[in-house]
């Protein structure tokens, strides 16, 4: 990356990629005017401002991708850096424009020079447009179109009640607004909200930046130019009501939500305050600059039937519940089935691997194994387990799972535990093996311990490429690349099962999964010292490319397991030859 690590990646603007219309959040270099992809820490992308309000104020961000250079910022559709609600408005909050206003004629509400209480209005949502979009004239609704330079305070914790004193602590951040008004409207109908909500009538942006990044605040300048003729220059200390106040007004009788905006009002120097009055016309510019947040810069468009649809982003909905998960005692909820005879002490616990899920076993349970107490389950993200976007999963986070779901299940007194893993599961089962006691260890296809810096580096491009392109072309590389020759020509039902379950993946799920098995070294495995009491098998392909047989080998060698190998099997083994797995894992001592 050209952004050097020292730099605050918190210049937040909200954008489309080339050749994409999924809405991403990146770092805008005002200066180069490129644009870094953020993500969590997790890796995860992020995808609307609304994320990065729930993260908190002083919440860090990522570059996406260690492969890829910033953005030309010509190169992506620049959208508003938060849509989707309604802008809380101020009327009147600067002394001169409330003085303006009031002796333009155009005043409908309080006659008074300077207002006695704020005056609250709303625009809708539906008239939010990014910078760089141009504003629709509305011809033959309105001939009287002018602007309002304004600063916006972005909200980032839900309140109701909220004294003036505690007020700043629910501010996440700043933009820039443009409070586009028709002028005849809001005369005429005696309120700002119909001239004041006309689709494209709120510019926001062209990015949002947090509190924490802007410690004089209160100096903020603004100023608005028309046609590069300066016509507002004021700043945030000369508002009538300061941002306590208008948050305490506010909330007083509503509750505010994370992500609203509260455009803090204008100062003098709008069109309707020139003589003549300097309405806005076709072709004009309107440039609003804020210190330490760019300029917010729109164009007057062509006069036609209807301005063009605009993509709104979407607050954070409620989630559904997921039935079937069992709460672990670190807080987290995994997908657990039960099979078997769950009064046995034996006990089986089955661990798939990297895009897989516990239908991988499904076939494998037969009648002889299911006279044992079996536990099968979802690692986080992948199957049915969920994640959340600022989890971050790793080798080690996955045995921690594993340990509390281990704690958190009812199993009989003294139980005989043994592992069955495949593939990234062998690393989660040796870390395992190394704290606590098994019975029988058996690894199906374990992959090498660690991975070869161009290995490892293939593995992070991919959890790239799932996220820019989804599943669907990553499986047909895996099918074509992890399966055998054999397998691919004589058993369907074995390709099209991995292919149900590999296409089935969580996108974030998987390409977290991928950075986990990438970044993975062995830390925590005790090669010499393995908690096994009774048999250690591993299980190999003769085609298996994701773990290559000497790998396998080496694996079995540094374990001291008895090594079988399949012969025309490649790395989905229970998939290719089940008939070979079942009679290992059935023959083994107490299975």
């Amino acid at each position: 990356m050209t952004v050097p690590a020292s730099t605050p990646l918190t210049n937040f603007a909200a954008y489309t990629p080339p050749n994409s219309t999924q809405p991403r959040i990146g770092h805008l270099d005002l200066d180069s005017r490129t644009i870094t992809p953020l993500s969590h820490q997790s890796g995860t992308p992020l995808t609307n401002l609304y994320e990065v309000i729930a993260a908190g104020k002083n919440a860090q961000f990522i570059p996406t991708s260690i492969f890829e250079s910033p953005l030309e910022l010509s190169s992506v559709t620049l959208l508003p850096p938060i849509s989707g609600r309604d802008v809380l408005a101020v009327g009147k909050n600067y002394a001169e424009h409330a003085k303006e206003f009031s002796s333009s004629g155009f005043d409908s509400s309080d006659k008074a020079d300077q207002p006695t209480h704020p005056v609250i209005f709303t625009k809708r949502a539906t008239s939010i447009v990014a910078c760089g979009s141009e504003i629709f004239p509305h011809t033959g609704w309105t001939e009287t179109l002018d602007y309002e330079g304004e600063i916006g305070v972005i909200l980032g914790k839900e309140g109701f009640g909220i004294l003036e004193s505690e007020a700043l602590d629910y501010v996440w951040g700043f933009t820039i607004v443009n409070d586009v008004t028709a002028r005849e409207k809001q005369r005429d109908h005696k309120q700002f909200f119909l001239g004041k909500s006309a689709d494209t009538f709120c510019p926001i942006g062209p990015i949002a930046v947090p509190i924490t990044s802007l410690p004089d605040y209160q100096s903020l300048r603004i100023t608005t130019s028309v046609n590069n003729e300066l016509r507002q220059d004021s700043n945030l200390s000369k508002l009538i009501f300061s941002i306590p106040t208008l948050i305490s007004t506010i909330s007083s009788g509503q509750t505010i939500r994370p992500g609203d905006v509260i455009a803090t009002g204008t100062p003098a120097g709008v069109g309707i305050g020139h003589a003549p009055p300097a309405y806005l016309k076709p072709g004009d510019v309107i440039q609003v600059s804020v210190s330490n947040l760019g300029t917010l810069t729109n164009k007057i468009g062509t006069p036609g039937k209807r301005p063009p649809q605009i993509l709104q982003q979407q607050p954070p909905a409620s989630k559904s519940v997921v039935t079937q998960l069992t709460t672990l005692r670190n807080g987290k909820q995994v997908y657990v089935e039960r099979h078997g005879d769950k009064t046995s002490s034996n006990i089986i616990v089955f661990i798939h691997g990297l895009g897989a899920n516990t239908a991988f076993y499904h076939p494998l349970l037969s009648p002889a194994l299911l006279k044992h107490n079996l536990i099968l389950y979802d690692l986080e993200g992948l199957g049915q387990t969920p994640t959340t976007a600022s989890s971050i999963t790793s080798i080690p986070t996955y045995v921690d799972d594993l340990e509390n779901l281990m704690s958190s299940l009812p199993l009989p007194p003294a139980p005989r535990i043994s592992v069955v893993a495949h593939s990234l599961g062998c690393l989660i089962a040796l870390t395992y093996a190394s704290k606590h006691p098994l019975q029988n260890l058996i690894l199906l296809g374990p992959v090498p311990i660690p991975l070869n810096p161009a290995s490892a580096e293939l593995i992070l491009k991919r959890a790239n490429r799932v996220r820019a392109e989804g599943m669907v072309p990553v499986t047909e590389i895996i099918i074509s690349g992890a399966i055998s020759r054999k397998t691919r020509a004589t058993n369907p039902l074995a390709v099209t099962l991995s292919r149900c379950i590999l296409r089935g993946n969580d996108v974030e799920g998987y390409a977290k999964c991928c950075s986990a098995f990438a970044r993975f070294t062995g830390e925590g495995i005790n090669w010499d010292r393995l908690r096994v009491s009774g048999e250690k098998v591993v299980i190999a392909g003769d085609e298996d490319k994701s773990a290559p047989l000497s790998a396998t080998r080496e694996t079995a060698e540094k374990v001291g397991a008895r090594l079988v190998v399949l012969e025309e099997v490649g790395h989905w083994l229970v998939m290719e030859d089940l008939e070979g797995v079942g009679r290992v894992v059935e023959g083994t001592e107490d299975a």
